[in-house]
């Protein structure tokens, strides 16, 4: 991956870790959010999604999982839980997350886990191919992608993902939506720096 700064930790490392720390950022504020619901907004059909917050939420854990999973090397990862050949966060399996706070206690493993990947990131990693069996699009088909494209499309399917749920909650007439820009989280850290001093 080109670098587009120079000094110090490189600009791409900067920039991925920063687009990982957001989504981490905006995942506590969906789990917020999620949480204040009752069992039955939570599994609310809509046409949208995975069809309900519950199974959005789920797909957005998985899809965060499988992908860590591949990046360490598992070409076919499967979360626990899950049934092997459809889409992540099935939850159809033996072993299956049954209820919201088994979900966050999970969730907080993983974001630890991300946390001590992407501190081990390396430039030179960034350019290495992952292989992963994909179980959407080519289902089944092992496909090559560059490190550096894997861990934007985490990124990007995270935020994908929010605005879905955002939608749903909405749609159940949750009180307090979470703000899931990226820029909210900049003036908040900054506004924190400055009431340091």
């Amino acid at each position: 991956m080109d670098q587009i700064g120079s000094g110090g930790v490189a600009m791409s490392i900067r920039l991925i870790s920063r687009l990982h720390e957001h989504r981490r950022w905006v995942n506590q504020r969906l789990l917020e959010s999620v949480q204040m619901l009752s069992e039955a907004e939570r599994v609310q059909v809509f046409a949208i999604g995975q069809g309900s917050i519950w199974q959005s939420m789920l797909h957005l854990y998985a899809a965060e999982y499988v992908w860590l999973e591949a990046l360490e090397g598992d070409e076919n990862p499967l979360v626990p839980g899950d049934l092997r050949g459809e889409i992540p966060g099935n939850q159809k399996g033996a072993g299956a997350i049954q209820t919201f706070s088994e979900l966050k206690q999970k969730w907080g493993a993983l974001d630890q886990r991300w946390m001590h990947y992407l501190e081990q990131l390396t430039e030179a990693s960034l350019d290495e191919v992952i292989k992963k069996r994909s179980s959407s699009s080519g289902k089944g088909r092992v496909h090559q992608t560059k490190r550096s494209d894997v861990l934007l499309h985490v990124c990007t399917h995270a935020h994908y993902t929010t605005a879905q749920v955002v939608n749903m909650l909405r749609q159940v007439g949750a009180t307090s939506l979470p703000d899931s820009m990226l820029i909210t989280l900049a003036r908040t850290e900054m506004a924190a720096l400055a009431d340091q001093d």
